[in-house]
C-alpha cells in the first residue's frame, strides 16, 4: 500500500490519503436513548455496519499521549510515520468488515472531532441518540432492579459497584446521582456533547431524539440518511435483533444492557413511578441541545456535572445575546 507523504501538524493541514474503500461515520449521544436499536435497524442496510461501543478512539488517544511522552522518540522523532499509524488505526480494527460504510460508537466523539478530521481525514458527521434526562434515567433505574446481583454473578452492576467503592449507600437516588454525576456514564455523555459544542462543532452532530424514532421511524431514518449523505434505504421495524451483543454481564454486571426487542416500540415507566421528585426537579432544564441559542436551564446541569468556567462564561454570553 503506497502513502503519500505529505503530511504536516493533524489540528489543520494536509495529510496523505490512505488508499481504502470505506466511509466512517460515528455515534455517540446520551445512554439508553437508543443507539444499540438504531444500530440494528441501520445493519439492515447491506452497505451499513454499525456495531457495539468501540476502542478506536482509546487507541488512537494512547498511541498519540504515549509517542508525547517517549524520549526515545524525542530522541528520534518521525511524526509522519506516526500519523501514519495512529489514522490506519481505524482501517485495522475494521479490517474483518465487508461493508463500505462504518458506524464507529463511542460516546467521547463529539469532544474529540479533531482525531477524526485529522487523522482518519473526513469531515465528522456524528450521530448522537437523544432522550428527555429522566427518562435515561428511569431507563437506568429500572434495568438495575431487573438485574439484581445473584450468586454466581461475574459482578454487580457497575453503578452500585462504584457507589460501594465510594462508600455511598445504594438507593436509587444516589445511584441517579452518580450516573449523571462527573464520573457517571449519563454525566460524561452530556459533557462531552457540551464540549464539542463549545468548541465549534455543533454542526457535525445529528441529534436523534429517541420518541422520534420509536413513534416515527420512517422519518426519523429519512432525516438522519441526509445528514449523512448516503442513498435512502427501505428499512423494516419489525423482526429487529442485535447481531454484535456485548458481554453485558461480564462488562456492565447487566444482562440485558443490550438488549433488542424485536419490535419497535417504547415500554419505558412513567419517571413520575420510579423517581423521586428531588431527582424528577433536577433533571429539568438539562435538554440543552434542544435549544438554540441554548437557554438558561443548561445551568441547572453544573448541579450534576462539572463544567469548567470559561464554558459557563460561553453558556451565559449566548443567553445574554439571546
Amino acid at each position: 500500500m503506497s502513502i503519500e507523504n505529505t503530511m504536516t501538524d493533524i489540528r489543520g493541514g494536509f495529510f496523505s490519503q490512505i488508499p481504502q474503500n470505506k466511509t466512517y461515520y460515528f455515534m455517540a449521544g446520551l445512554p439508553r436513548s437508543g443507539s444499540t436499536v438504531l444500530s440494528s435497524i441501520l445493519n439492515q442496510n447491506p452497505r451499513f455496519y454499525s456495531g457495539p461501543s468501540s476502542p478506536v478512539l482509546a487507541m488512537m488517544h494512547s498511541i498519540e499521549h504515549h509517542i508525547e511522552q517517549n524520549e526515545l522518540y524525542h530522541g528520534f522523532p518521525k511524526p509522519n510515520e506516526v500519523r501514519n499509524i495512529i489514522k490506519n488505526i481505524i482501517n485495522q480494527f475494521y479490517g474483518d468488515v465487508e461493508q463500505s460504510v462504518i458506524i464507529d460508537k463511542n460516546r467521547a466523539w463529539v469532544a474529540r472531532v479533531p482525531y477524526i478530521e485529522g487523522y482518519i481525514k473526513q469531515k465528522a458527521k456524528i450521530i448522537c441518540p437523544v432522550r428527555d434526562i429522566e427518562e435515561v434515567l428511569t431507563s437506568m433505574i429500572t434495568m438495575i432492579r431487573r438485574n439484581p446481583y445473584k450468586e454466581g454473578n461475574p459482578r454487580i452492576n457497575f453503578i452500585d459497584e462504584q457507589l460501594v467503592k465510594l462508600n455511598i449507600p445504594i438507593n436509587d437516588d444516589n445511584r441517579c446521582e452518580y450516573i449523571a454525576g462527573p464520573d457517571g456514564i449519563l454525566g460524561q455523555s452530556l459533557n462531552a456533547i457540551m464540549e464539542g459544542i463549545n468548541a465549534g462543532f455543533g454542526d457535525r452532530f445529528h441529534y436523534v431524539e429517541y420518541s422520534n424514532l420509536v413513534t416515527r421511524p420512517k422519518e426519523t431514518l429519512k432525516k438522519l440518511y441526509k445528514f449523512l449523505g448516503e442513498e435512502p434505504f427501505e428499512h423494516k421495524f419489525e423482526g429487529l435483533g442485535n447481531l454484535n451483543r456485548e458481554r453485558d454481564m461480564e462488562t456492565y454486571g447487566l444482562e440485558d444492557m443490550h438488549e433488542v426487542r424485536s419490535v419497535l416500540k417504547s415500554t419505558s415507566k412513567d419517571p413520575l413511578k420510579v423517581l423521586s421528585s428531588y431527582v424528577l426537579d433536577k433533571c429539568k432544564g438539562m435538554d440543552f441541545w434542544r435549544n438554540n441559542p441554548y437557554t438558561w436551564g443548561v445551568q441547572k446541569i453544573p448541579n450534576y456535572i462539572q463544567i469548567k468556567q470559561n464554558q459557563i462564561k460561553i453558556i451565559t454570553e449566548e443567553k445574554d445575546n439571546a
